[in-house]
C-alpha cells in the first residue's frame, strides 16, 4: 500500500463504503512508516513484539497493542502528530483527560478529525431532531478539557450561539475525595445561580450538562420551569446516569423535552449520542464509525463478552490524525445487540468502576 492509497482510505468521505479492515491496514502504514508516522509510535515500534505493517490486518488485531495510554501523561504532544502532515497539521487544541485516576493524559485534536467528528455529530443530531437556529447553554469545564470546544462546535454548526457555565470538575472531585461534601454542594449551587441568570435574560433552546447538575437543577422548581419554558432538547454527558434518574428527568421533570445521553472519551477523541428512538429500559450507545469502536471485555481475561455480558469498555481510535488502540476505559458496561453491519460492540448501563489501576474513581460533577 503506497502513500497515496493510504491517504485515500484515511481521508475517504463519511459516506464512503470503506472496508474497516482496510482502514486498519491503511492506519498501520500511515502511523508506522518512517515517512508519515509520529515520533510517539515510531519510537515504540521495536518494543511492540510484532510488526503492525504485516501482523495488524483487521479490526480484531487492534487487541494486540499493549496499553500505551498512560504514557500520554508525560509525552510531549508534538510527538503525537504524524510526520505525514509535513509540519502543516492544524491543531484545534491540546486536551486532557479528567485526571480522575492520576495525573492527566494529553492528546492533540487536529482539524481534519474535527471535521469528521462534527459530520458524525451533525448527522446524529439530525436523526434525533435537534433544532437549528437556537442558542445552547453548556454546563461543564473549559480548557484543558475538550468539552467546551465540542459544544461550541455543536452550537455554531447548528446556527446558534453558545453560552457557558464553566467549572473545575477536578476541584469538585477533590472536595468529595477529602470529605468536604458541603463545599462541593456550595460550589454546585454557585453554578446553578449562574444558570438561572442566563435563563432569565437570554434565549436558550438546547441545554447540555452532566447528570449531577441536571438532577440538582431539577430540585429547583423555578429553574426547572425556566428550562421547560425555553429548552427544546437536553443532552447529558460527562458522568453516568442510572435508569431511575434518567426516567425522572425525562418523564417527570421535563416530560415534553427529549433527553439524550452523550458518551465518549477524550482518549478516543470522540463522543456518540444515545441510540434513537430512545429505549424505555436502557441508555444505549452505538460506536459512531469504524474509526472509533468499542469492545466490552471480561476484566479477568481481557476477552470480549457475549451479548448480555458486562465488562470493561475498551475503545479504539484509528484515523489519519491519531492512533489510540486498545484503551481500557474506567467504565463498566453491558454489551447489547448491535445494529447490522456495525463495527464493535454497542453498550448500555455505562458506569464507572469503583477502583481503576489501584485508584478510587470519584465521578463528582463531571
Amino acid at each position: 500500500m503506497n502513500k497515496a492509497e493510504t491517504i485515500a482510505i484515511l481521508d475517504a468521505p463519511l459516506d464512503a463504503k470503506v472496508n474497516p479492515d482496510e482502514l486498519v491496514r491503511a492506519a498501520m502504514h500511515w502511523h508506522f512508516s518512517a515517512e508519515t508516522g509520529s515520533r510517539f509510535w515510531l519510537e515504540r515500534l521495536d518494543s511492540l513484539g510484532f510488526d503492525p505493517l504485516t501482523e495488524v490486518l483487521t479490526v480484531d488485531d487492534l487487541r494486540r497493542f499493549p496499553q500505551v495510554i498512560d504514557s500520554l501523561r508525560n509525552t510531549p504532544v508534538e510527538d503525537l502528530i504524524p510526520r505525514g502532515y509535513d509540519g502543516k497539521a492544524e491543531v484545534i487544541g491540546v486536551f486532557e483527560s479528567g485526571g480522575t485516576t492520576g495525573s492527566p493524559k494529553r492528546v492533540v485534536f487536529l482539524a481534519d478529525w474535527m471535521e469528521r467528528e462534527m459530520a458524525m455529530a451533525m448527522r446524529a443530531m439530525d436523526e434525533r431532531d435537534y433544532p437549528y437556529g437556537v442558542n445552547w447553554l453548556s454546563l461543564g469545564p473549559s480548557g484543558p478539557h475538550d468539552y467546551a470546544e465540542l459544544t461550541g462546535q455543536y452550537a455554531r454548526r447548528r446556527g446558534g450561539l453558545r453560552f457557558a457555565i464553566d467549572f473545575d470538575p477536578r476541584w469538585v472531585r477533590r472536595c468529595m475525595r477529602e470529605g468536604r461534601v458541603e463545599e462541593a454542594e456550595r460550589y454546585m449551587a454557585h453554578l446553578l445561580e449562574q444558570v438561572t441568570d442566563i435563563f432569565l435574560h437570554q434565549r436558550i433552546g438546547a441545554l447540555q450538562a452532566p447528570p449531577p447538575l441536571l438532577l440538582r437543577l431539577a430540585r429547583d422548581e423555578r429553574l426547572a420551569q425556566l428550562v421547560r419554558d425555553q429548552v427544546k432538547v437536553i443532552t447529558w454527558c460527562g458522568t453516568s446516569l442510572d435508569i431511575d434518574s434518567r426516567d425522572l428527568l425525562r418523564d417527570v421533570i421535563f416530560p415534553n423535552i427529549p433527553v439524550y445521553g452523550l458518551y465518549g472519551s477524550t482518549m478516543a477523541l470522540s463522543a456518540v449520542f444515545e441510540r434513537a428512538p430512545l429505549s424505555d429500559q436502557d441508555c444505549i450507545f452505538d460506536p459512531p464509525s469504524a474509526h472509533v469502536s468499542f469492545t466490552v471485555v471480561d476484566p479477568e481475561t481481557g476477552r470480549p463478552v457475549e451479548v448480555g455480558g458486562t465488562g470493561h469498555v475498551v475503545m479504539h481510535h484509528v484515523s489519519k490524525s491519531a492512533l489510540l488502540p486498545n484503551n481500557v476505559e474506567r467504565d463498566l458496561a453491558r454489551r447489547v445487540a448491535s445494529p447490522a453491519g456495525q463495527i464493535g460492540h454497542s453498550v448500555a448501563d455505562v458506569r464507572p468502576v469503583q477502583v481503576f489501576k489501584n485508584e478510587p474513581v470519584i465521578e463528582g460533577a463531571y
